[in-house]
């Protein structure tokens, strides 16, 4: 996997459709590997399920995650990932649709890097993707996390 590999976590249809559209708009090569719920995008991060063999050292990017998802919610993923030594330092961006302060104060209170609300109109949902990508993967830079 490439250094500029994104993890989506989106179980909508339409979002993961729209976030991909604008994802190959950037001016930034990257690939982008889909998880459609909590405990697949754990499976990925980790190297385990359908994932296994994968080289647990090949992290994405960044991580884009949907905090209502199936099986286990954004907030439970974002636990997991910060409560192990290998992933603790991994972007992760939640990209979600709720504006309840409660959510951003507990994203934040775990570790999350960024909150994104998901905009309802077509082309900033697009544009505020695309600026994302960019950011995360050609601006922002993370220490090696191995």
């Amino acid at each position: 996997m490439n250094d500029m590999t994104i993890l989506l976590v989106e179980d909508n249809a339409d979002d993961e459709l729209l976030a991909l559209r604008a994802l190959r708009k950037t001016d930034v090569p990257n690939s982008v590997v889909v998880a459609r719920d909590g405990e697949e995008a754990l499976d990925y991060i980790f190297a385990r399920g359908k994932y296994k063999g994968r080289d647990v050292r090949a992290l994405p990017k960044v991580v884009f995650l949907d905090l209502q998802l199936p099986k286990l919610n954004g907030l439970e993923v974002l636990r997991h990932i910060r409560q192990d030594d290998r992933t603790r330092r991994l972007p992760v961006v939640l990209l979600t649709s709720s504006d309840e302060t409660q959510d951003m104060k507990a994203g934040y209170d775990i570790g999350v890097n960024s909150y994104i609300n998901k905009p309802v109109d077509f082309d900033e949902f697009v544009s505020q993707v695309k600026l994302l990508g960019q950011y995360w993967l050609g601006v922002n830079r993370v220490p090696a996390l191995y």
